[in-house]
């Protein structure tokens, strides 16, 4: 079990969570910790962003699927704004999810069938400057495949899950239809998919969007 002086302020923490009864549930469960303190909690990415911004936690709980603005997406944009720290908790840790959340510089990444009392510990831990990845997750990830895709690709395949027009994906991204449609259909052929939507399905899979 982590060991915290005492006499040490509380750890500052931000919860977000899409699932109401989740949320509550664990700001209930982690409130009780004499050495957290529950800041702000956040329903979507981009709340959890703002929150992040206005109250400068000391560690960002952060469920992976969140409307707006997935979880690792959320923490590449309060770690490059705020001095904070990130655990991301996942229900399906999909293969190639902790990659992209290594690259967004989390520190820490569990399923959500940790017990309270862990991922207390894995905040402390967190909190005191190391990094913890559940070792499950660690290990799918190291045998999982390797993303084929440029980062244009992987833009252009994110905005496709959603019922965006390849118009309105360029506006988003702020470039040309020819340019997207030449991002996508490269897409498509390199993970062999008869449509941008079925590429994109494909790349959510394996954790590259």
């Amino acid at each position: 079990m982590s060991r915290r002086d005492p006499a040490a302020p509380p750890i500052r923490l931000l919860v977000a969570d899409d699932e109401h009864l989740i949320r509550g549930a664990l700001v209930a469960l982690l409130d009780l910790e004499p050495d957290i303190e529950i800041v702000a909690s956040a329903d979507t990415g981009t709340s959890a962003v703002t929150q992040a911004v206005a109250t400068r936690p000391d560690v960002c709980l952060l469920d992976l699927e969140m409307p707006e603005a997935d979880g690792v997406e959320a923490a590449a944009r309060i770690l490059a704004t705020v001095p904070t720290r990130v655990v991301i908790v996942t229900r399906h840790a999909r293969p190639g999810v902790l990659r992209r959340a290594l690259a967004a510089r989390v520190s820490g990444f569990v399923p959500k069938s940790t017990p309270a009392e862990s991922l207390a510990d894995v905040i402390r831990d967190v909190a005191a400057g190391r990094r913890y990845i559940d070792p499950e997750i660690a290990a799918a990830a190291l045998t999982a495949e390797r993303c084929p895709l440029t980062d244009r690709e992987l833009d252009a395949l994110r905005h496709s899950r959603s019922t965006l027009s390849v118009q309105q994906i360029a506006e988003r991204l702020h470039l040309a239809q020819g340019t997207v449609r030449n991002y996508l259909s490269s897409a498509m052929t390199k993970l062999d998919a008869a449509s941008r939507h079925e590429a994109a399905e494909k790349a959510w899979q394996q954790g590259w969007i």
